[in-house]
């Protein structure tokens, strides 16, 4: 099913964030309609994603494939064309590995990059772009403060679609978003 939708508040969501499977699902969850958010991507962040899923979850080349292929087919306005250019050119950022990822953010004028690595994004220069960074807690935790209800129902339909329950989603989610799961874990 293709989810196109017209949310302005963007998300630039990093590799390291779409490698944990259960953090992945959530977080594309929360942008199928209703939809929190619009997910924004690009090919060297999907194949950052690809790589950290066979080398370090030891998954297989075609797994790795196959999740690409969905979240594309799911999200296809998700995907961004960055010009090399550009991520070149933004010396703010002292990894070059992660200007790719800001310079996504950059182009379609993103309003969050959603990453594991904040450090690696400096707040003064996102600042001049007007680009918040927030690691997947933050955000997950802000997107629940904003539609708690909307949340809730996504995690629990997570949760059907592996024959689980919400606190079987929530456990899965603790070593990535631990305020996020302790935050719902207080409300339901």
């Amino acid at each position: 099913m293709i989810f196109t939708q017209e949310n302005e508040y963007a998300a630039v969501l990093d590799a390291c964030v779409l490698v944990p499977g259960a953090l992945c699902d959530t977080l594309l969850r929360l942008a199928e309609e209703p939809a929190l958010y619009r997910p924004l991507w690009s090919e060297h962040i999907l194949a950052e994603m690809a790589h950290a899923l066979e080398k370090k979850l030891r998954r297989t080349r075609e797994d790795a494939r196959y999740r690409q292929k969905e979240m594309m087919k799911a999200f296809p306005e998700a995907m961004v064309t960055v010009p090399e250019s550009l991520a070149e050119s933004l010396s703010g950022i002292p990894d070059p590995d992660d200007r790719p990822v800001f310079a996504v953010a950059v182009m379609a004028h993103a309003n969050v990059i959603v990453t594991q690595n904040t450090k690696h994004f400096p707040k003064a220069y996102l600042d001049e772009f007007g680009i918040v960074c927030q690691n997947a807690d933050d955000f997950l935790t802000h997107q629940y403060h904003l539609s708690a209800q909307i949340v809730l129902d996504k995690l629990d339909d997570q949760a059907a679609g592996i024959a689980k329950d919400r606190k079987y989603v929530i456990r899965s989610l603790k070593n990535a978003a631990p305020g996020f799961a302790r935050l719902v874990e207080e409300h339901s």
